[in-house]
């Protein structure tokens, strides 16, 4: 099988990132020819992308549409792979090519104008469909303009109302949790289409577990955005009247704001922040923490980094937002607390420093559930078999033709 990956980055960033790498690797592994075309580049651990995407086409290097239509005609996929990607030429042309497709819902984007489902202001999660509403009041129609020059950018409602009608073209459409499932119903699309698929890590039944050590660790890895919460955190970490430390890693235009909140809330002597560290050196960190946070305010689609925590035996505590519920258990594998309650989060911090073997047994509770519910092979089996299955499925004579000539390409996909 030939599947054409399609994303905005390469190179590892987040999640989304981190699960489409896994997912490639272990689909190389199984035989298949994988090939990416991507937007902008991370920096980061790029040379363990190109070894998983043998053939790379990038959106950067000349005009988007002949960008495609060159994928397209020199990888000649069986199928194509979307995941977050909301140029509308690009969908426009994926769309056209009668190929298989099938859309991984990593966040949410496609739905909202502001890309991130709570209110800019209140943080307020939002639980409605795209509409009117979302240019006035909720002005999602302004942005922030990260590539320089004036601070915001102009977001077109046309613009979003037509990536969502493409995307509901879509043969599949893969979502983390039942939330996110809900969330595309409210959008209109097809019950019919959208399937459950957890993100893909290395799950694993074997991995050491934390030693729940006396450091009294509390660990946070994420990206360091303003819906990740860790200036609510670095509240909360104020709270808490244990002896602690505690280390944030990832990166993000939030960091130097909460570098700054840290030093004012007097956390300088407790709290670290390390930046991007490598999946590889994860792993020490897991074993020396008592605690995971998961401290988002946005709703997460699934919030995959509570499940890996869990993978070495730690308890997780985290707000009640999004899909979290789904797989956090309160009391049980961990703490659910109260949206924005950043009293109760610091109390049931405390509650698991004070009682290691309470830490210990949810941990061994939540690794249960991880390897219970969540198996690599599994997952990329089902993965494999749908794409498989539209593969057969689909008509054998397909309107696009796969010229030899990307000349020639360009005028059949971009008249």
């Amino acid at each position: 099988m030939k599947l054409l990956f399609v994303h905005q980055n390469l190179g590892a960033l987040g999640g989304a990132e981190a699960s489409i790498h896994l997912t490639g690797r272990e689909l190389r592994t199984r035989g298949h020819d994988l090939a990416l075309l991507h937007g902008g580049v991370t920096g980061q651990n790029e040379h363990e992308w190109r070894a998983t995407f043998p053939s790379i086409y990038s959106l950067l290097d000349r005009n988007k549409a002949l960008a495609v239509a060159i994928a397209l005609s020199q990888f000649r996929p069986d199928a194509i792979y979307v995941h977050n990607m909301a140029d509308l030429k690009v969908l426009e042309i994926l769309s056209d090519s009668d190929l298989p497709l099938v859309r991984m819902v990593h966040d949410h984007e496609m739905y909202c104008m502001r890309g991130y489902k709570y209110n800019y202001f209140t943080r307020a999660i939002c639980k409605r469909a795209a509409s009117p509403y979302c240019v006035f009041p909720c002005l999602g129609a302004i942005g922030r303009n990260r590539n320089g020059g004036f601070p915001l950018k102009w977001v077109s409602y046309s613009a979003k109302k037509k990536e969502i009608e493409l995307n509901q073209k879509f043969d599949r459409l893969l979502v983390y949790s039942h939330y996110s499932k809900g969330e595309l119903l409210r959008n209109g699309f097809d019950p019919n289409k959208i399937e459950l698929q957890v993100p893909m890590r290395c799950w694993g039944k074997d991995a050491a577990v934390s030693s729940f050590s006396q450091r009294n660790l509390i660990l946070y890895a994420g990206q360091i955005l303003r819906g990740k919460g860790v200036d609510l955190l670095l509240k909360v970490l104020s709270k808490v009247t244990e002896p602690f430390e505690s280390v944030i890693l990832g990166e993000g235009h939030y960091r130097t704001h909460c570098e700054r909140l840290c030093k004012n809330l007097g956390l300088n002597d407790r709290v670290q922040f390390k930046g991007f560290v490598p999946r590889t050196e994860l792993k020490t960190y897991y074993l020396e923490s008592s605690v995971f946070v998961v401290s988002s305010l946005w709703p997460e689609p699934f919030g995959l980094t509570g499940p890996e925590a869990m993978r070495y035996g730690l308890p997780v505590v985290a707000f009640d937002a999004g899909g979290i519920r789904e797989w956090l258990r309160d009391g049980e594998n961990g703490f659910l607390v109260p949206w924005m309650d950043t009293q109760t989060f610091a109390q049931r911090i405390d509650e698991l420093l004070r009682d290691k073997d309470l830490g210990r047994r949810m941990g061994a509770r939540g690794l249960s559930m991880v390897n219970e519910n969540y198996n690599a092979n599994r997952q990329i089996e089902r993965l494999e078999n749908l794409f498989l299955e539209l593969i057969q499925d689909k008509p054998r004579e397909r309107k696009l033709r796969r010229p030899k000539d990307p000349k020639d390409a360009i005028h059949e996909f971009c008249e």
